[in-house]
């Protein structure tokens, strides 16, 4: 187990992680263009759906893809219910508020699951690549989830949430970072080793690397987050957020390892299954929530899961859910 933290920890990906965090919290005169972060986000979705396309041209759809599908999608919907329970009860948070968070949790962190299966790869342990199809998967159940759970336990005399379910779907499903994910996933299933050796010098040499500065990014985000910027007071977390920013995804995580065993998932499936479902959306869910239910507060809720969440996942999940694995 501390051999498989250090390798993690001494990694490039998460010591510029690191790198930001501090800046950040240091207000030091580091920043990233907005731009260029959404372009760094949108090469990353690129990457990875492209080469696990290209990776099931060649092994064709199994019967583990369908099974890990199952599974993924199942978790997005019932880690919600649990998160939701938890926040109500224990942080007295309202029914908006604590729908709209549990759908952050329900949902995958695209990031994350890079930081993942990049570990993987540094310790030679192979995963389907159809666990890119499972992230897409795992994206939206847990949106539906919480408007169910706002719909179910909002009074009536407090007014239903107005929705224009046009909008919400154009989000859910016409999110910027699915459509590059399963669009560059169906052309690299399309173009297999052809289109993979045209491409391979801009896919793979320069994952990493673009990866890292990404990476420095979401660290500077988070650290601001928490101290603000410039001129601005921050949304620090309180001891219970910090609490539940850390348990969901230990909570997340053991439901997945349950699933796999249940199942017969080992290996680098089962670590990138478990880290998943420990993992909580800043991307695709803060906008789609926005939409679908506006009176929560959701920069405060997304400041939980990008500047505790993502954190504690890359520097301690990430280790933990590979020992639980046996990878």
């Amino acid at each position: 187990m501390l051999a498989i933290a250090k390798l993690n920890l001494l990694s490039p990906i998460i010591l510029f992680f690191v790198l930001g965090f501090v800046a950040g919290l240091s207000r030091a005169r580091l920043e990233i263009p907005e731009n260029i972060g959404k372009f760094l986000a949108l090469y990353l979705m690129m990457a990875i759906g492209f080469k696990g396309g290209v990776a099931l041209s060649s092994s064709g759809i199994s019967a583990d893809a369908v099974k890990l599908l199952a599974i993924g999608m199942s978790l997005s919907l019932v880690i919600p219910l649990v998160g939701y329970a938890i926040a109500r009860r224990l942080l007295g948070m309202s029914v908006a508020d604590a729908a709209a968070l549990s759908a952050h949790y329900g949902s995958v962190s695209v990031v994350t699951f890079v930081a993942a299966t990049s570990f993987l790869e540094v310790k030679g342990v192979e995963y389907g690549s159809y666990m890119v199809a499972v992230v897409a998967a795992m994206e939206t159940p847990a949106i539906m989830t919480a408007l169910f759970l706002i719909g179910k336990n909002t009074p009536k005399k407090e007014g239903k949430t107005k929705l224009s379910m046009k909008e919400l779907m154009h989000e859910v499903f016409l999110n910027g970072s699915v459509v590059m994910l399963l669009g560059a996933f169906i052309i690299g299933l399309v173009t297999g080793d052809h289109g993979q050796s045209e491409l391979n010098v801009f896919i793979t040499s320069l994952f990493k690397g673009v990866l890292c500065f990404f990476l420095l990014d979401t660290g500077l985000k988070a650290a601001t987050s928490i101290v603000g910027k410039e001129g601005e007071a921050g949304r620090k977390p309180s001891i219970g957020h910090v609490a539940f920013g850390i348990g969901m995804p230990l909570l997340g995580a053991f439901l997945a390892h349950i699933a796999c065993r249940l199942f017969g998932v080992t290996g680098g499936d089962a670590m990138v299954m478990t880290t998943l479902a420990a993992s909580a959306s800043y991307i695709a869910v803060p906008a789609a929530m926005k939409i679908a239910i506006p009176e929560a507060d959701t920069p405060r809720l997304t400041t939980i899961a990008l500047a505790v969440t993502f954190p504690f996942n890359v520097i301690v999940g990430i280790p933990l859910y590979a020992w639980l694995a046996g990878v």
